[in-house]
């Protein structure tokens, strides 16, 4: 029986845009996956946590960003198990539930090079197939086995429109519509 091939793309995304969309697609399409589940951390371990909005909206604005995508999901293992998010806890948790799934780990070029500073990173290259995303400043070089894939490059980040909403700066065309509608609903990251 052919297991199912799932994309899983980790991160904060707080607030998600459409750098993170155009990356699962992408991946998606170039790896063959069935799916691309986003999996939103609850606390991740590399960044400060202070900046990250509460879990439950992330995930609202992650619904809303890709409900029109038959391909994608949610994963929200690390917003249940809430703590510190090591993949390498989510990733067991994940192939005990689902063992004929097969998981490529999808992660920017950026991250590939810090590979050595994940949690238990030779056994969780045992459960996942990497996946990095190539970017003009990265490097395909790493210690680790790595599928790359080419994304088109979009000059986009979270900060950036954090930064851009905060001091009331356009960010129209950088993340979903619905997405932006959301924060402003809710009056996040000093809109108002």
């Amino acid at each position: 029986m052919r297991k199912l091939k799932v994309g899983l793309l980790g991160g904060t995304f707080n607030p998600v845009h459409q750098g993170h969309l155009i990356i699962a697609e992408q991946a998606l399409a170039q790896l063959q996956l069935d799916r691309v589940d986003f999996l939103p951390d609850f606390l991740p371990p590399h960044v400060d946590h202070k900046e990250a909005i509460a879990a439950h909206h992330r995930v609202a604005m992650l619904q809303l960003a890709i409900q029109k995508n038959e391909h994608f999901g949610l994963e929200l293992a690390e917003i249940a198990r809430q703590g510190k998010s090591y993949s390498y806890d989510t990733m067991k948790e994940l192939q005990s539930q689902h063992p004929n799934v097969e998981y490529y780990f999808i992660i920017g070029g950026d991250m590939v090079a810090y590979l050595d500073k994940w949690y238990r990173i030779a056994d969780l290259i045992q459960l996942v197939t990497f996946v990095g995303v190539n970017r003009p400043e990265t490097t395909a070089d790493s210690p680790y086995p790595v599928q790359w894939i080419k994304v088109p490059a979009f000059a986009v980040s979270s900060s950036l429109i954090r930064t851009n909403l905060s001091q009331g700066r356009a960010v129209r065309y950088l993340l979903p519509d619905l997405v932006l509608d959301y924060i402003k609903e809710h009056q996040l990251y000093g809109t108002r």
